[in-house]
Order: C-alpha cells, then sequence, then structure tokens
C-alpha cells in the first residue's frame, strides 16, 4: 500500500499547553486508519492540522513525496483532503444542494444551475434514503439529517485522495451507519486513504485496517487493528484500567416523582404515558425520527403540546415555555450542544453560573471571585480540562464541551433530568465519569431520563427503558427484559408488524 500522506513530527501548542508533541503519522491508500484517545488527546488538533484548520508550530506534511503548507481548508481540499467534521458546520439558511456543493456550484449562464445540482447529488440522496430533496432548507431536518449532509459534501469530492471522519456516526441510526460503512469501503478499494476517528469501539474494529492512539498530546501507540483489543486500547488512551464503565443499577422505590400522562404534540409524540420513579435511571430508545427527543421537548415546552398532564411529586405542574420548565426544576440538556446548549464565544464561568446569576450576584451585579470559586468546583467536579475557568468554550474538545453543559444545569439542583444523547462524541473515559455522576444524582433523588442512540449505553445503565416508534411507547422493559435485541425487536416495529399480520 503506497503512502498518500505522512506527517512528520507534528507539534502544536497553545498558551504554553503541548496539544501535540513531536506526532507522526502515515496515511496509505487503501487502509482506514482509526484515530483514538480521550477527549483532549490532540485528535481534533492533529485533524485539523491535517485539514488545513490549524498551523503546525513544527513538522511537515508530505504529499505524494512533495511538502505542502496548508494556510487554509481550501488548500487542504484542492490538495485532495476532504473532512466530515465532528461538529456540524452546514448553512441553515441554505438549501441541501447549495451545501453539500457549496463553493464548486454549478452555474448556467451566469446563474446557479439547480437543475444541474439536483442530478448531481441524486445518488447519494438515493443511496441514504433520505426523505427531504436537494431543495429542502437545511434548517428544517434534524440532527440526524443534517449529519447525513455533511457526510455527502465530503463524500462528493471525486478529486479527494483522502477522506476524514471524525465522529461520523454520533448521530446516526444502524442503517445509516452500515450505509456509510458500505461508502467507506468503496473509497478504500479505490485506493483512498480514509481517516475514522471514533470513541465506538465496535465501529473501530468493524472497520479499521490500522489503529493510532494518542494521549495528552503523544502518540503512545500504533498498529494493526487485529493487535489491539478494546482493554489494550483503554490501557493506552487513559493510562488505567476501566473495569466498570457502568456503575451498578439502583434501587428505585415505589415512588413516582415524575408523571407523564397522554402527552401529545404533533407527529412524533402521541398519546405517550409513562412514569418516572424515584432512585431509577429511565432510558428512552428508539431509531433515528422514531420521536425520542420531539417527546422530550414536548415535556419541556421547547415543543408545543396539544393534551396532556404533568405531575412532579404528586403535583400537577403546567409547562408551557422552556421557563415554565426550569422554574419547575425539569431541565433538559439538547443533543446540540453547539446551536442550542451552549454559548461557544463565552467563557466557561459564564456558560456555568448563566443559569443561576443570582446565586453569584448582589445588587445586580456580579460577584466575580464566587463566580469563579463555583466554576472551579464545578470544572473538578466533572474533570472538565481546561486551563482556566475563563477559557472560551468553543477552544475546548468536543467532550469538555458537553461537560460544560452538563455541568450548568447541575449548578441549578434539577429535580428532573432529561439528557439527550449525553455522551455523543466523548471518550470512553470521560462517559464513564458521566455514567457514575447520573448514577449519584439517581441515588440522591433525582430523577434521571437518558435519550440515547448507543444500545450498549441504554442496557448497561438503565434500570427500565422505554421504547418508542413512530411516536409512542411502544414497550416497557424491565431488569432482564432489558437486551439489545429485545430493544431492536420493539423500536424497528417488529411488534406492530406482527399484530397487523
Amino acid at each position: 500500500m503506497a503512502c498518500l500522506v505522512s506527517m512528520e513530527h507534528i507539534t502544536k501548542t497553545f498558551s504554553g499547553n503541548t496539544a501535540l508533541n513531536d506526532v507522526s503519522l502515515e496515511l496509505n491508500g487503501g487502509e482506514t486508519h482509526a484515530i483514538m484517545g480521550e477527549n483532549g488527546a490532540g485528535k481534533s488538533t492533529l485533524l485539523n492540522i491535517l485539514t488545513g484548520s490549524l498551523q503546525p508550530d513544527s513538522g511537515k506534511i508530505i504529499i505524494n513525496g512533495k511538502e505542502e503548507n496548508f494556510k487554509s481548508p481550501l488548500d487542504a481540499s484542492n490538495k485532495g483532503i476532504t473532512i466530515v467534521h465532528q461538529e456540524l458546520s452546514t448553512f441553515p439558511h441554505l438549501t441541501v444542494g447549495e451545501n453539500i456543493l457549496v463553493g464548486h456550484l454549478p452555474q448556467r449562464f451566469g446563474l446557479v444551475d439547480r437543475r444541474k445540482i439536483v442530478e448531481s447529488i441524486k445518488y447519494y440522496l438515493d443511496f441514504f434514503g433520505v426523505s427531504f430533496t436537494a431543495n429542502t432548507l437545511v434548517k428544517t431536518l434534524s440532527i440526524p439529517e443534517q449529519q447525513v449532509v455533511e457526510i455527502i459534501k465530503s463524500l462528493i469530492v471525486e478529486s479527494a485522495h483522502t477522506y476524514v471522519f471524525d465522529e461520523p456516526t454520533s448521530s446516526l441510526g444502524d442503517e445509516d451507519v452500515g450505509k456509510l460503512f458500505k461508502l467507506i469501503e468503496g473509497l478504500r478499494q479505490q485506493g483512498k486513504a480514509v481517516v475514522y476517528v471514533s470513541h465506538k469501539f465496535d465501529e473501530i474494529f468493524r472497520i479499521s485496517n490500522r489503529i493510532t492512539i494518542l494521549r495528552d498530546g503523544n502518540m503512545v501507540g500504533t498498529g494493526t487493528a487485529e493487535s489491539y483489543n478494546a482493554e489494550s486500547i483503554i490501557r493506552l488512551m487513559v493510562g488505567r484500567s476501566l473495569d466498570h464503565i457502568y456503575p451498578p443499577h439502583g434501587q428505585p422505590s415505589e415512588k413516582v416523582l415524575f408523571d407523564v400522562n397522554n402527552l401529545s404534540a404533533g407527529p412524533k409524540c402521541k398519546h405517550v404515558s409513562f412514569k418516572l420513579y424515584q432512585g431509577e435511571i429511565l432510558g428512552l430508545f428508539g431509531l433515528v425520527g422514531a420521536g425520542r427527543t420531539e417527546i422530550a421537548r414536548a415535556i419541556v415546552g421547547a415543543n408545543k403540546k396539544q393534551s396532556g398532564d404533568l405531575s412532579l411529586n404528586g403535583k400537577k405542574i403546567n409547562i408551557k415555555k422552556i421557563q415554565d420548565s426550569i422554574s419547575n426544576g425539569v431541565f433538559y440538556l439538547t443533543e446540540n450542544r453547539k446551536i442550542e446548549g451552549l454559548f461557544l464565544k463565552m467563557s466557561i464561568l459564564d456558560n456555568v453560573v448563566v443559569t443561576d446569576l443570582d446565586s453569584v450576584s448582589s445588587s445586580g451585579l456580579l460577584r466575580h471571585n464566587l463566580a469563579k470559586k463555583k466554576t472551579l468546583s464545578a470544572m473538578e467536579h466533572l474533570h472538565v480540562k481546561a486551563h482556566s475557568s475563563a477559557q472560551l468554550v468553543q477552544s475546548l474538545s468536543g467532550g469538555n464541551q458537553q461537560k460544560v453543559m452538563v455541568t450548568k444545569w447541575l449548578e441549578r439542583q434539577p429535580k428532573v433530568l432529561i439528557l439527550d444523547e449525553p455522551t455523543r462524541g466523548i471518550d470512553v473515559g470521560a462517559k464513564a465519569e458521566i455514567h457514575q455522576l447520573l448514577r449519584d444524582l439517581s441515588n440522591k433523588g433525582v430523577g434521571v431520563i437518558v435519550i440515547s442512540s448507543e444500545l450498549p449505553e441504554i442496557v448497561g445503565l438503565s434500570d427500565r427503558v422505554l421504547v418508542v416508534y413512530d411516536g409512542s411507547i411502544m414497550a416497557e422493559l424491565r431488569k432482564e427484559q432489558i437486551t439489545e435485541d429485545m430493544i431492536m425487536h420493539y423500536a424497528s416495529g417488529l411488534e406492530v408488524n406482527e399484530r397487523l399480520g
């Protein structure tokens, strides 16, 4: 296999902190090369240098034997390197076709040729079986649908020789993951180089030929996929073994903490009823488009409900908008941290205290020392990796951004906490920390509802599981019923088909 891209002795520092230390990497044609490491290990910095978003302090990039110096992502793209970013980078007010072909839109007589746009991307839209068209505005798409748009935008660059995928399946359902892997296998067979970053071990071993592990900016291991197993990778990633990724299950009481009765809010939330018991973690699972997020958003007033009653500790509560939800202690952590969950251009301190300014203010003025003390304590609690509480959230790794989002709502001492994809894009060590935090909260009486696309997480974390299909609760599973096979049976609609058949 020929080496298409070589990164040699790459070093990068930020404000005196070393993000990458003398890292060398070879990307071979016809090979899928996985990059693994904890959040903050240097993966994103390495990819940003490879794709032109950052320049190294020292070291060089060689493509087909020639040294290249990228000043921008466009430079890298022109030299054949394209990337699917972990964080969505779509243009919401443009169409799907305009997003996919941005920078090289086809023209006819000086005007954008919209018929050509439709023709250019038809194969990929058909391949993924999407319900939207080339002319659909991206702002109307769900997060998983936007993820598909990002993937197609990368794949359609036919001149590329190196394709970089940074957590591409974080929002995708199993069916779309399978389709993506089929496309990646096609790229590999064409002699392209594929870089694949994921925290999901099953994906890594399913798709990779070679694996490189980073820790604290250093390359601590590289070799063929066959030479590693999950345990050996974890030891290299975190420097220790994680014997218990999921904490022991709780002992839920018979006391109903939160009661949802006959909640309806459109086609993705129909006559939903369930109870949340004190001391339990309730898992909510469904395939992409099933209505998990819509149910959560209807509960907290982000989506307008058509009917339904909510009760907290036996007392009926009226939630018509997000502010009502917050005032009642029912908090929702969105799956879209970049757009809806965080103020990226503000500091960690600003993000943490914004939900409870009264506790760190006096006479309308912020008591900065108190706010800083509170923020540092919260950061230590969740092991947020940052230079200081003044660091901008946008400069943090995705996993540490997620921790900040969790932290800011914990400061309000929630009664019910609904978390939508709480470990999306988070490494295995950080996942274990958040899982333990959620178990500690439930043991202290906080009601915890977890929405996740990862079946192992739902099975390993939940005391009880509600399976959503077509906007309704299809099944309630307990104890030995909580298996991946049983969950998928109901989530895929097999029960409905059996009833109808």
